[in-house]
């Protein structure tokens, strides 16, 4: 069996990658944060998980560092046989709406603050698919949730509070959508990169944009009570994302509001 290294294994994708790695009997590297090894021994097959996501505004160079610079001296520097980078679908955000498919071009603008995340996240993209003899891929994933402790994310947030209270207040609004994917569809995809090779730049993404309101039904059908703080907000529609790609890998993401239910159901 190949040998398999994960870049960030100690974040929320990239401990999960790792573990579902360990069970299949897979052979692991996971280097720490500075592990010079990384670029002494043969890496095998890469996943690069490195990044910051929540927190980029207040290190926005340490963002860079992690998205752009260790990806820059990996592919420079270390021994592998294929990389796939970990991007987003908040590349898709600038788009203003429709669909966001692989091969549409980006209006990514400089002077906005904000945009260090994506624009960092599309030259570690760049550098990925470019700089690396053909060995490099790029997964772009969207919003990812799972109800294990700890899980990141408002989706995750969410669920995991389910376990406490049948009665729920959440910090938005129900016409508040996003694209979301389990956390076990995204390990799940991120393999299928590695193993088949010449992947390109693919979605990680259900293909489905859910409303707050939408996945709060599926709550209250099994007996949770579920309000928002901004009734009535009207939030801007993102991005649909087209998942095409993800198909013809032959792994595609589960449905989301059934994942929830069966969550659900088993506290019940």
């Amino acid at each position: 069996m190949s040998l398999y290294t994960v870049i960030g294994a100690g974040g929320f994708i990239g401990g999960r990658v790792r573990q579902r790695l360990d069970e299949a009997g897979a052979e692991v590297f996971a280097p720490a944060r500075g592990d010079r090894d990384l670029f002494t021994r043969d890496l095998g097959r890469v996943v690069y998980c490195a990044g910051l996501t929540g927190d980029y505004r207040e290190k926005p160079f340490e963002a860079v560092e992690a998205h752009v610079g260790l990806l820059a001296r990996v592919l420079e520097q270390a021994s592998f046989e294929r990389l796939v980078y970990l991007s987003s679908t908040r590349l898709y955000d600038s788009l203003a709406g429709g669909v966001g498919r692989e091969d549409a071009a980006l209006p990514l603008d400089p002077n906005q603050t904000h945009h260090v995340y994506e624009l960092s996240k599309a030259l570690g993209e760049n550098l990925a698919l470019n700089q690396s003899d053909g060995r490099g891929a790029v997964a772009r994933l969207s919003y990812v949730f799972d109800w294990a402790d700890g899980a990141a994310g408002f989706l995750s947030e969410w669920l995991i509070r389910a376990r406490a209270s049948r009665s729920l207040l959440l910090n938005s609004s129900p016409s508040h959508a996003r694209d979301y994917i389990h956390l076990d569809d995204v390990a799940g995809a991120l393999r299928a990169m590695l193993d088949q090779g010449d992947a390109g730049l693919v979605n990680v993404a259900s293909g489905r944009t859910l409303t707050n309101g939408e996945v709060a039904e599926v709550f209250r059908r099994r007996g949770w009570t579920v309000a928002f703080t901004k009734e009535g907000q009207a939030v801007a529609p993102s991005a649909g994302v087209d998942v095409g790609r993800l198909a013809r890998l032959g792994a595609p993401a589960r449905d989301v509001p059934g994942l929830i239910d069966s969550y659900l159901a088993a506290l019940a």
